[in-house]
């Protein structure tokens, strides 16, 4: 198949644009790189600079013909998103309906979307399924609930296939690709900076938590894991349906667990230094990803949080400034 990943140049995108390569697909990056890398696109994938603003490009380069597309292209911070809500509508939302537009005009009939957890906002029961109530609590769950819902239109009233993953926390790295944000805001990497000297001390956001040792619990998945998730939902879109699968591995580990995971992988110390919660942080996250599993099939490889972190520490130790070596 010959299939668009739009934000192709950044984590995500760029693994699962090696998935698809490695599968045997033709692959066309399209990424802005405002906030992604020219060296994260795989080797085989062709790069086309542009943002998905742009109408005219997005016509342009959906002209060309193809099977299916991978949406990945956002803003993704959480705190930027309150602060600039404006930023988030207009790229999340209107990036997501040019590109919905250009492929309805081009006969493009399957789009498999990079979605949130953060759609559900706060929990009422654990593990999190598919059928718990949707409230954001940040315009940036906002917008991705938006654009979910905005596929789901487009699917009832165009036939197109629609498959929304709701991802957890990812993590991880894969031969060479990994993590490389500006500012970087997720834990496992944050950890190994720490590590690296690059900062001097992780902050642990509240120790008064009602777990089992007082730190907040997230689930994580790796990298490789949800990437492959990817590859199967595109097979399972079905003309004219909206599919959601949440993404995660189903357990959980909390800031303690993965700071001594860090500490155990590494053989080195991690620093620390104790902090209130942020406001709006629930105690534990945990995906159930029963759907996924029964009806595409997926099941993660990579599981432990060890495994995990490893990975990732082997990215950090062979680009440790990340893609701007």
């Amino acid at each position: 198949m010959k299939l668009l990943v739009t934000g192709g140049a950044g984590y995500i995108g760029s693994i699962v644009a090696k998935q698809l390569l490695a599968a045997g697909n033709e692959v066309v990056v399209m990424d802005s790189l405002e906030r992604g890398h020219r060296s994260a696109v795989p080797s085989g994938a062709r790069l086309v600079v542009g943002n998905l603003l742009d109408r005219d490009t997005v016509a342009g380069v959906l002209a060309e013909g193809f099977d299916g597309a991978l949406h990945f292209a956002a803003l993704a911070l959480v705190g930027e998103s309150v602060s600039h809500p404006e930023r988030y509508w207009r790229t999340n939302v209107g990036g997501t309906l040019s590109l919905l537009e250009a492929m309805h005009a081009r006969g493009v009939h399957r789009l498999v979307f990079s979605s949130t957890a953060a759609v559900y906002g706060q929990p009422d029961e654990l593990p999190i399924t598919e059928a718990a109530p949707t409230s954001p609590t940040n315009p940036y769950g906002g917008s991705k609930l938006a654009v979910d819902r905005m596929i789901g239109d487009f699917c009832a009233a165009h036939g197109l296939g629609g498959v929304s993953l709701r991802y957890f926390n990812v993590a991880g790295a894969s031969e060479g690709l990994g993590e490389d944000h500006d500012p970087e805001t997720h834990l496992i990497p944050n950890v190994l900076r720490a590590v690296m000297g690059r900062t001097r001390f992780v902050e642990i956001y509240g120790t008064d938590y009602p777990t089992p040792d007082g730190t907040a619990i997230r689930d994580y998945i790796h990298i490789e894991d949800l990437a492959s998730a990817h590859l199967l939902a595109l097979e399972a879109a079905r003309p004219g349906e909206h599919r959601v699968f949440n993404l995660g591995n189903g357990s959980g580990f909390s800031v303690r667990e993965v700071i001594a995971a860090v500490q155990k992988v590494t053989g080195s110390g991690v620093p620390t230094r104790e902090a209130a919660r942020r406001p709006g942080d629930p105690p534990v996250l945990i995906a159930a990803s029963d759907r996924i599993r029964s009806e595409l099939g997926w099941e993660p490889h990579k599981p432990g949080l060890e495994e995990i972190v490893a990975d990732a520490w082997a990215f950090a130790r062979a680009r440790p400034h990340g893609y701007s070596e």
